[in-house]
This record gives C-alpha cells, sequence and structure tokens, in this order.
C-alpha cells in the first residue's frame, strides 16, 4: 500500500512537472502546426477574443449531417439529407463543408439513427472554426490570429473543391462565400477598355450571369452554376462553353483586391504587384493570398447557336470507332471561331451534350457537324437524338443544354488529360487513344468521360504567357479528357481511396500517350506524383519565387500547389515541415 502510494505520487509530482514546462506534448513533431489536443491549441478565451475581434462572426465548424445528431436532432433536415446526401447544394452555404466526400470521410453522415450521440459526428479534416469574411479587416484579424497561435490557415468558398484546400485538420478556415457585392461599369486601362464587372469573392455564376443578361451582356463561366466565379475556378485558369470566344476564367481578370499572408490589403493588376497578379490567375487557388473581389471583362451578348447529338452504345466495335471520328473532326470544328464542345461517353450512350458557337445560324452549326453526322451514318449508328436551334442569349443557351435547375452529384472521383492539338492532326496515335478509353470503361463501368474541346489559344484569348499563369499545355490544346468514375453515397474512404488509385493510374496511360502536355488542377488528383511537370509546367519555378516574395512563411497551404512539398501532412492529419 505505501509501495503503491509512493509510486502514485512520483508519477503526480512528474506529470506537474512535465505541465510547468513550455514544451510540446509529448510525441508532437517539431515544425508542425498545433491541432485539437495540443497543449498550445487556444482555449475558449481566446478564440472569444477573435470573435470579438470579427464582429461576432466566428462560427464554429459543424458537418452538415450534424443535424441528425444529439439529443435535439432535426427530423425533417435529417429525412431530407438522406434523401439527397449526393446533392451538392446541401454543403454551399456550410462554412466548413466541401463537396467531395473523400475529404469528409464520411466521419459524419445522415444515415443513422435520429438523436445518435453527439460524439459519433466528427469535424474529421474539416476546418475546427471560420470567420464569415464581410472585409479586409476580419481576414486579416484571421490571418494574425493563425500566425500567432501556428494553426492552419485555409479558405473556403463554395466548396467545389476536389483537391481538398479548403479543409485542413484543426484549420480556422475564412469563408468568403458570403461577398456577394456585382457592380457592372464601364473599364479603362492600357490593358482593356470596355464593359466590365466587379464581383466579391462568394458572387456564383447562377447569380453573375442571370445579371449580365438583363444588361445585354455574358460573362466566361464554368459548366455548373453553383461553382463560385471568384474562387478557385478563376484561379486555377477556369474553363467553360465560352472559352473558343473570348479565352479562360482567369485571362478576364483586369485587377483583384486580395489580402495578402502578411496581412495587407493590395490592389492588384497587371501594372501594380504584377506579379502576384499573374500568380493569382492560373497558379492554384488558395496559395496565394485571399481574393476579396475581382474585376473581369464583360462581353457583348447576342445569339449562340446550340446542337444535340445522341446515339446508344452498342458495345462492339463501330460505336468506338464513332469516338474515334468524333476525335479527328476536333481540329477542324476547333478552328472555327467561337465553336466549342462537351461530348460524354458512358457504357450506354454517345451524347454530345452541348456545341456553342457565338453569332452562328443554325444552318452554320449543322453544315459544320454533317462530316462527323456523315461518319456516324456510314457506321450505320442509329442517331436517337439530334437537335440543332439558336438561342437569343448565352442564358437561353446554358439553360437549353445545361438546364436553370440541373442537379449536381458530389459522389464522383475525377482527373484527366489535356490533348494537344498536335496529337490528333498527326493522327497516329488516335487509335492508342480510342483503345486506352475503350479498357477503362470494360474495368470499371461506373464511369463517364467527358471531352471538352475549346480553342483556348493566346491568339482567342488576346494574351501572352506574360498576362497570367495559365497553365501552358492549355494554350496547344485541342481538348480535356475529364475521367470521372461515380460513386454510392454511403462508399468508405477505402472505396474512395481506391477509385482515386484508379484515376491516378489512367492519368499515368494519358500521360504517356502525351507526352509533354499535362492535366487540369481543378479536375486533377491531389497526389499524382509528377504535379509540377502536369499542373504548372515551365510556369513552376517563377510561381515559387513568387510564393516565397509574398508568403515567406508559408501561411498558405494547398496541396498540389506551389511549394506544397515543403510540408507533409502526418497520419493524424497534422501538417509538419519535411
Amino acid at each position: 500500500m505505501l509501495l503503491s502510494s509512493l509510486l502514485a505520487f512520483v508519477a503526480l509530482s512528474a506529470s506537474a512537472v512535465e505541465a510547468a514546462k513550455p514544451l510540446p506534448v509529448p510525441g508532437k513533431p517539431k515544425g508542425c502546426k498545433t491541432i485539437p489536443g495540443d497543449r498550445e491549441w487556444p482555449g475558449k478565451p481566446e478564440w472569444d477574443a477573435l470573435n470579438r475581434t470579427v464582429g461576432g462572426r466566428l462560427l464554429r465548424g459543424t458537418p452538415v449531417a450534424s443535424v441528425c445528431y444529439g439529443p435535439n436532432p432535426d427530423a425533417t433536415k435529417c429525412s431530407d439529407l438522406q434523401n439527397s446526401w449526393g446533392v451538392v447544394d446541401h454543403f454551399l452555404n456550410n462554412p466548413v463543408a466541401v463537396v467531395p466526400p473523400y475529404w469528409d470521410n464520411n466521419t459524419c453522415h445522415p444515415f443513422v439513427p435520429l438523436g445518435t450521440s453527439q460524439s459519433a459526428c466528427d469535424i474529421g479534416n474539416l476546418a475546427v472554426y471560420a470567420i464569415n469574411v464581410s472585409d479586409a479587416k476580419t481576414v486579416a484579424a484571421g490571418i494574425k490570429f493563425a500566425r500567432q497561435k501556428n494553426i492552419r490557415l485555409v479558405i473556403k468558398n463554395t466548396g467545389h473543391d476536389f483537391l481538398g484546400g479548403s479543409q485542413g485538420k484543426g484549420s480556422l478556415a475564412l469563408w468568403t462565400h458570403n461577398l456577394k457585392d456585382i457592380e457592372f461599369l464601364n473599364y479603362t486601362s492600357k490593358h482593356y477598355t470596355g464593359p466590365a464587372v466587379k464581383i466579391g469573392a462568394g458572387v456564383q455564376f447562377k447569380e453573375l450571369s442571370r445579371l449580365a443578361e438583363a444588361r445585354g451582356l455574358r460573362v466566361v463561366g464554368g459548366s455548373c452554376p453553383t461553382v463560385g466565379a471568384n474562387g478557385g475556378w478563376r484561379q486555377g485558369g477556369g474553363h467553360g462553353p465560352l472559352v473558343s470566344a473570348h479565352g479562360m476564367g482567369a485571362d478576364q481578370t483586369l485587377e483583384m483586391e486580395v489580402v495578402t499572408a502578411d496581412g495587407k490589403i493590395r490592389h492588384i493588376s497587371p501594372t501594380k504587384d504584377a506579379d502576384l497578379f499573374w500568380a493569382l490567375n492560373g497558379g492554384g487557388a488558395g496559395n496565394w493570398a485571399v481574393v476579396l473581389s475581382s474585376t473581369i471583362k464583360a462581353h457583348r451578348d447576342g445569339p449562340i447557336a446550340g446542337s444535340v447529338l445522341f446515339f446508344d452504345n452498342t458495345y462492339d466495335d463501330k460505336y468506338w470507332a464513332a469516338v474515334e471520328a468524333w476525335t479527328r473532326a476536333l481540329p477542324a470544328l476547333n478552328s472555327l471561331p467561337g465553336f466549342a464542345s462537351e461530348i460524354f461517353i458512358t457504357p450506354e450512350v454517345f451524347a454530345l451534350d452541348m456545341a456553342t458557337w457565338p453569332g452562328a445560324t443554325e444552318a452554320q452549326m449543322i453544315e459544320a457537324l454533317t462530316p462527323f453526322y456523315e461518319e456516324v451514318k456510314k457506321l450505320n449508328i442509329t442517331v436517337t437524338k439530334n437537335e440543332t436551334a439558336v438561342q437569343r442569349t448565352y442564358v437561353e443557351h446554358y439553360n437549353t443544354y445545361v438546364g436553370s435547375d440541373q442537379i449536381f452529384t458530389r459522389n464522383l472521383t475525377i482527373g484527366g488529360r489535356l490533348v494537344p492539338r498536335k496529337f490528333v492532326e498527326e493522327g497516329s496515335l488516335v487509335p492508342n487513344l480510342t483503345s486506352a478509353l475503350r479498357q477503362m470503361f470494360e474495368s470499371t463501368p461506373n464511369t463517364t468521360i467527358y471531352f471538352l474541346g475549346y480553342n483556348a489559344s493566346y491568339e482567342v484569348a488576346g494574351t501572352t504567357p506574360e498576362t497570367n499563369a495559365i497553365f501552358p499545355a492549355w494554350r496547344e490544346s485541342l481538348f480535356l479528357i475529364n475521367l470521372v468514375t461515380w460513386n454510392y453515397p454511403m462508399a468508405p474512404w477505402s472505396f474512395l481511396k481506391d477509385t482515386l488509385a484508379t484515376i491516378n493510374t489512367w492519368q499515368q496511360t494519358l500521360r504517356e500517350l502525351t507526352p509533354g502536355s499535362g492535366g487540369y488542377i481543378n479536375e486533377g488528383t491531389f497526389d499524382e506524383d509528377t504535379w509540377k511537370e502536369d499542373y504548372f509546367g515551365s510556369n513552376y519555378e517563377k510561381l515559387a519565387k513568387i510564393k516565397k516574395k509574398y508568403d515567406p512563411d508559408h501561411l498558405l497551404y494547398v496541396k498540389p500547389g506551389v511549394r506544397a512539398d515543403e510540408w507533409i501532412q502526418l497520419g493524424d492529419g497534422r501538417l509538419c515541415r519535411v
């Protein structure tokens, strides 16, 4: 009894001494970010002080499905989530949630008995707190707090983030989604004179496009209406149906209002902090500065010809011969000023689901597509749908082929590859591409492959390599291949990890077929080995110097992002310097 009491006293004394030492929790690696459970993690008084500093705009991170848990669950909301867990919309207005299931690991889902213990709803790697950003001061306060407390800092807009940059273990999120100001103006500078629009960081395309249409204008936007017009889409380059007419998303940017990692507000443009402006437009999202607003080009609206064509997958050689015929048709089609296209192929169907040609007539669209029609006819393939029409405006065109009420799913894994124009024009390797795509289908039936045909050249955009950091392979590409596998709502993380590995394998196959090209960072995989070459290319070294200049301590981190290899994420989610 005496011995046991003595041992207990010694243990208690030792613990007291350790508690008094200003040392990290035993086992915490040196050079790592602080996470919950660490001795240095801020206590409630510190978070409360931050909340007062930002005017009560600090929000505790809460998973979307938390309404199903705890002593006071919301039965109606929980039931709605169970019925639509795969729908994107639930995650857009949550300050910490991200769209792709891979990044929340299903640590908190709605498929539980109502009122399950709150402890079963784990925040996982989502941000622990978020600041509902209202201005530069709230951003600067978040930056200062994260720096002083050694906490990981992330930026979240809508959460359409396949790379996981909007989340991180123990992070503080700067939530820019509610910066919704929109101002149309006549812009004049030595680089551009014409209609423009200044948009807050949280503006979405579904909001912007309607307002532009009402003023007789259109803006370059993405294919998904809920994507932020000023977040990762633009900062990663930004593609969509109007690329062949006006250039990519980052080609539209005239100036930006940002807060850098030192807490300073900067108004950047091609003539002011030009290097940072260059990097923020195409050099990847979440890694350079916090964007508050951008001023972008607007374009005069007008009629747009559109077309669709569908036929069934007959599971034989002639179906894949038709796919190859479309590939070979693309050089001529993409040479038509303004012409863009999107097809998808599935185990069930070939679908030209949207051809876009601003200023063209119905007759011109039909004439342009006739060579492909003839190839399909020669193959004795029965076309199930073939429609061409002219819409009055871009929004009308978009709603005709995508739909204003289209429901977008989050249950997917995506990767891809840019296919150079010369690859198809030379022609000899096109059968190899067709064969590779066919093998992907045969090995994984729950697959859809997209061909997004754009002319994203410097000539179309009216830009040069010095204008912005858009990945140079875009400028020489004929189309972007998107490789998509569809997941089921409650797919375990092990399944999602396996599908990601499959996509990486397929990307390697396409890489071997198209050496020297690359992928689109916003629709690629975060863990591919050749990310520097495939997402940044010849821009990387210049980008690395700019990163060091404006964020020397690497307060902002994304993977794959410039200088991301200077950090490693441990098994518990903790971010540490290499």
